[in-house]
């Protein structure tokens, strides 16, 4: 047990070091992390893991979702809810229902239950793959939206499609009828209660005197509670726990009412969900071997050449089911018609985009061992498949997105605000309403005290340079180009004042405590250039 956990140790730190490469070339560093996985499979002397299935689905999947929930602006994701429904929805039953009469026909022995296994297994992208590769390119903030909403939603109709597909192999009885009906009952339950657990957390952040590091260990509580919750009343734990994340994202203004608490909460959730994105890939690089060694009568190249079939399948699909939703809908509806329409360039970023990840070798992964005592039928191959279609979509489609959109020169679709002028409005918005407050409750102790003095005066300064900045930002590419030149300055400055913050920890004239909030100020000006990113 030790050996093994050093191991894992080790090779989580590898995955690291081949991270930092990732970003120092610039390649999203889930193509990286896919090779590392086969990379670890061909290590000689590497011990096998035997993991439980239900404990990786358990323990991988319900923060993944949740995470993808947070991060879901659900402003956004209900302006566009109807392109996200077709492809969440939508095409992942399409997809689906491909795959499985595809593969039962192309594989000896696979049955069409097996078949919607491996369908609900592969259809879903990744959104954490597609936010990664898209990362430093701009794309119209629509197509954003839309990728990291379907991403979210299809993971829960995916699940449950998998869920209903490995039912039906265990029963050996399947009825589309009947799966439809049970389909939105689960779901609908599973979304309520996804809510009324979510409500309960929000009292418990809300009211109670929780401290940042408890409101941290809470939120990755969530997701587990919310999952299992619906699970011990047979409803959707998937759905439960996406309906539930929305809900706290929505609220987390008033829950999570210090800064304090938020950057610790971001710090905890970025490692925690990079760790578990590296250790799947992990645990897969250790199975390989076992997998194809267990592949019986079918050999590597069999399971290649499925996989290979099966990831074009899934890549023609996508391109198939995306331009008759993206245009048909535009035909039918004059409301429709009113957004600006795409274009080809739109759907063809989202189509490529279409890149599988970590929930679909999470899910392959959680397949039984056994079946009435003896070995569940294909799953070694199921699994062989799953990693070759993630390997394909993720190294050919993840390297190839960032050339196809600077080739087609895409552009903005939607009329809307440059990042600089959003910042910069809101921003004046809080020091109008900061003035506002001094000069109706405080304007007596802003002429009696100093320091209040002080602030009302760099309130009217910072005002006056807004006002001017909104102006400027008006402008052509050449003052665009001006903004980047200024913004390069500042991130220049704020490395340089970090340095001499360290110098003065090494002085030893201030305390850490106020070097610290020195530092954190640091690192709010410079997030209000770069961005949280996630």
């Amino acid at each position: 047990m030790h050996h093994d956990l050093l191991l894992v140790l080790a090779l989580l730190f590898v995955v690291f070091l081949l991270v930092m490469l990732a970003q120092r070339i610039r390649v999203a560093y889930p193509i990286f992390l896919v090779v590392a996985g086969l990379g670890i499979s061909f290590i000689p002397g590497m011990p096998v893991l035997h993991l439980d299935p239900d404990l990786i689905f358990l323990i991988f999947l319900p923060p993944l979702l949740y995470e993808a929930a947070w991060y879901t602006s659900w402003n956004d994701f209900w302006k566009w809810r109807r392109p996200i429904a077709l492809l969440a929805f939508g095409l992942v039953f399409f997809t689906s229902t491909i795959i499985a009469y595809t593969s039962a026909s192309l594989i000896p022995g696979f049955t069409l239950a097996l078949g919607f296994l491996l369908g609900g297994i592969v259809s879903p992208p990744d959104a954490v793959a597609a936010a990664t590769v898209l990362k430093g390119i701009k794309v119209p903030k629509r197509l954003l939206t839309i990728l990291e909403g379907e991403s979210l939603v299809n993971d829960a109709s995916s699940l449950i499609v998998f869920k209903f597909a490995l039912a039906a192999v265990l029963t050996g009885t399947f009825s589309m009828q009947q799966a439809t009906g049970q389909f939105f009952l689960v779901a609908g339950m599973g979304i309520v209660v996804g809510l009324v657990g979510a409500n309960i957390m929000y009292v418990i952040h809300r009211f109670l005197p929780t401290t940042p590091a408890i409101d941290a260990a809470l939120t990755v509580m969530t997701p587990y509670v919310l999952f299992l919750g619906a699970e011990q009343f047979h409803y959707s734990g998937v759905m439960a726990v996406v309906s539930g994340g929305l809900f706290i994202s929505w609220r987390s203004h008033e829950i999570f009412r210090t800064g304090n608490t938020r950057l610790n909460m971001l710090g905890v959730w970025t490692t925690l969900i990079f760790v578990m994105n590296a250790l799947v890939f992990i645990l897969i690089g250790l199975e390989l071997p076992e997998i194809i060694h267990g592949l019986g009568e079918y050999s590597i190249w069999d399971g290649i050449r499925y996989g290979l079939i099966i990831s074009a399948i899934t890549i023609a699909l996508r391109f198939l089911w995306i331009y008759p939703a993206a245009f048909i809908p535009r035909w039918l509806s004059a409301k429709i018609r009113k957004d600006p329409s795409p274009g080809w360039k739109g759907p063809l970023v989202i189509g490529w985009a279409g890149m599988r990840g970590v929930v679909s070798l999470a899910t392959a992964l959680s397949i039984p061992l056994l079946m009435d005592g003896n070995a569940f039928p294909h799953r070694n191959l199921i699994i062989f498949i799953t990693f070759v279609v993630i390997f394909i979509t993720l190294v050919v489609q993840g390297l190839t997105l960032p050339f196809v959109i600077k080739l087609i020169k895409l552009k903005e679709i939607d009329n809307i605000a440059r990042s600089e002028e959003q910042q910069t409005g809101i921003q004046l918005k809080l020091d109008e309403l900061a003035l506002a407050l001094i000069n109706q409750q405080h304007l007596d102790q802003a002429k009696e005290n100093e320091l209040v003095g002080f602030y009302k005066d760099g309130l009217e300064t910072s005002i006056t340079e807004g006002r001017k900045q909104l102006a400027s930002l008006e402008c052509n590419e050449t003052e665009i180009e001006e903004i980047h030149v200024y913004q390069h300055v500042l991130l220049g400055i704020y490395a340089e004042q970090r340095k001499e913050l360290f110098k003065l920890r090494k002085g030893k004239l201030y305390t850490d405590e106020e070097i610290r909030k020195a530092e954190l100020q640091l690192d709010l000006n410079e997030l209000k250039i770069t961005g949280l990113g996630h």
